[in-house]
């Protein structure tokens, strides 16, 4: 009888929701800050008189700290705990966002900007790699799509923060990012009771503690069924614990080995696809509603309809996860997202524009439930935050590309022209993941990574 057994056959019960939820608020917290950033580009332009070049680093300076910012919380959370790096990612975003909201110029601006981007992308690639590891296998697609749900909450937010903060009340893009970051505060402190991943404790060789976590979940689930729980299968693959010292270069050693490089290829490719069409559309779509001769305060209430299409999205996608495997559901999203993208480039009229807009919304955060649920799965556990946090990372040099390209090339290409662009990169990205991806439904973690190939792989690392 091993403890991931045991874990893997409890039933979802109301401790796992808890989960879900302070997870979730989490990056409900990272999407509103992401989204904000849209909202306050119309107010911070006539502030200090910006080009529209500049407005462009402003798109991209969130991203661009989520990029280091994911990269450490990988490298750290498979070192020091998955934990400890969620508290602390979350504390130092809080810290900037307020910095950002009293910069008294657009260079502090920019730089608190990045920072808190870093703080938010530490955040956002530890949380799911970190919950997957507590969840049943047949259970843990819709899961982990779920919690990337709440990323639609953060920007449904964003966008009324956007219609009734920014452009009614005086200063409002500085109250907007007052208002991000204050319920943190309450976040941390509920925080502090989540346990450590017992598969971390496990890798880390600390079976004691391991132990405790599992047995502490196993009575809080039968306190909340009130039931017997269900008998324990077949010992699954258990963790390595000798794992070698993860750091940057060991880490893109094992992950561009043979045995991973076309798991690794293909959740790169992935992120980079949809992080780049994502970004591009959300950081300018108010801007070019403006161009279009729509008023700044009918943009943003278009936005918000936009936005509001994300929840079907991640939550349709989420369901569509354990019933169609993440593949399979990531490529259907994505092909949405192609379709859309393309009729969204053919419309001129505001209201067929917003029409267009809500469906790639849909369909683009649909595909975002998969790859969070997919990302995890495909990663050992000695490995798999650093590999969420790279693979994460590498989407980024799509979101900070975007909004600049998108910038610059509006004049140019138009309105049509920045939208077809977004539809060719989708198209790639479909073919990549019908073609090369991994079918991971219903497996369980261990299944997937603990045995054959990886692990010659990790013995000849720990040489």
């Amino acid at each position: 009888m091993t403890l991931l057994a045991r874990l893997d056959r409890l039933p979802l019960a109301r401790p796992h929701y808890l989960l879900l939820l302070i997870g979730g608020l989490g990056y409900t917290f990272d999407g509103m800050d992401s989204a904000v950033v849209a909202f306050l580009l119309p107010s911070v332009k006539s502030v200090w008189q910006l080009s529209n070049g500049e407005l462009g680093l402003i798109g991209s300076a969130t991203p661009f700290g989520f990029l280091f910012g994911a990269i450490a919380a990988g490298l750290l959370g498979d070192r020091v705990g998955r934990k400890k790096v969620m508290m602390y990612a979350l504390a130092f975003y809080a810290v900037f966002s307020v910095i950002a909201a009293f910069s008294p110029n657009y260079e502090i601006f920019l730089v608190s900007r990045v920072l808190a981007g870093a703080g938010a992308g530490a955040e956002s690639a530890i949380i799911a790699p970190f919950l997957s590891e507590f969840v049943p296998a047949k259970r843990r697609g819709w899961f982990v799509g779920a919690l990337a749900g709440f990323f639609s909450f953060g920007f449904v937010a964003a966008a009324l923060i956007g219609r009734f903060v920014v452009s009614a009340v005086p200063e409002g893009w500085r109250v907007a990012q007052v208002i991000t970051a204050l319920p943190i505060v309450l976040l941390l402190w509920w925080r502090r009771s989540l346990p450590e991943s017992p598969r971390f404790l496990l890798a880390h060789g600390r079976t004691a503690e391991a132990e405790q976590v599992v047995a502490r979940l196993e009575q809080a689930v039968e306190k909340a069924t009130k039931a017997p729980l269900p008998p324990v299968p077949e010992a699954a693959a258990q963790p390595m614990t000798e794992t070698p010292k993860v750091n940057l270069l060991t880490a893109l050693k094992f992950l561009w080995s043979p045995a991973m490089a076309r798991r690794t290829a293909v959740i790169w490719a992935v992120w980079f696809v949809i992080t780049f069409s994502y970004y591009g559309f959300f950081s300018w779509i108010p801007t070019l509603l403006v161009e279009r001769g729509i008023t700044v305060t009918k943009s943003f209430e278009f936005s918000i309809i936009i936005y509001l299409a994300q929840v079907p999205g991640y939550f349709s996608a989420a369901w569509l996860s354990e019933r169609l495997d993440r593949k399979h559901t990531i490529a259907l999203y994505l092909t949405g997202s192609a379709v859309s993208a393309f009729w969204l480039s053919q419309m001129n009229a505001p209201w067929s524009i917003t029409l267009a807009g809500a469906v790639l919304s849909f369909f683009l955060n649909g595909t975002y439930a998969g790859v969070y649920s997919y990302t995890p799965e495909v990663f050992p556990t000695w490995i798999r935050a650093t590999g969420t946090g790279l693979s994460s990372a590498f989407g980024r040099v799509g979101s900070i590309l975007a909004p600049t390209i998108i910038g610059v090339s509006a004049a140019s290409l138009g309105f049509g022209g920045v939208f077809g662009l977004t539809t060719a990169v989708l198209v790639l990205g479909v073919l990549c993941v019908v073609v090369f991806g991994l079918s991971t439904a219903g497996r369980s973690l261990e299944e997937l990574t603990e045995s054959g190939a990886p692990v010659a792989v990790t013995k000849e690392l720990n040489k």
